[in-house]
């Protein structure tokens, strides 16, 4: 995986879009890397599920660094691009950006690959082709 991080811009489709609250703090007052993880989960979930038109879920986080702390009142933004497709599984890189409280600048806090497998009713793998 290529560090996007560098870019000015990020790279794929805007998939969630919220605002770092206080109950989201670690024991440093940064924002817990759990939640952000988190955030940009549901986002490649919203990403996954327009591609496949199903139900999907996680099975592998790769190549997750957190470059920059995000901060209470940071507005943070998760990109998803599509980088590949298996025939039940779809892996994107997303890229979760923050603009800093008050301040027009943001920065690019951490990408990792996420895989998504589409899935039925029941919980089975299905093609994410159909």
């Amino acid at each position: 995986m290529t560090d996007s991080c560098q870019t000015e811009q990020p790279e794929g489709e805007l998939v969630i879009k919220t605002i770092a609250m206080p109950a989201d703090t670690n024991f440093n007052g940064d924002i817990f890397g759990g939640w952000l993880i988190s955030q940009m989960d549901l986002g490649g979930i919203v990403a996954a599920r327009s591609i496949s038109k199903s139900r999907a879920t996680t099975i592998a986080i790769d190549g997750m660094k957190f470059r920059q702390p995000v901060r209470v009142g940071d507005t943070v933004c998760c990109y998803a691009k599509l980088v590949k497709v298996g025939t039940t599984s779809m892996t994107f890189k997303i890229m979760a950006w923050a603009n800093e409280s008050g301040i027009t600048h943001r920065k690019c806090v951490t990408e990792a690959l996420f895989t998504y497998v589409a899935i039925d009713e029941t919980g089975k793998p299905i093609p994410v082709y159909r």
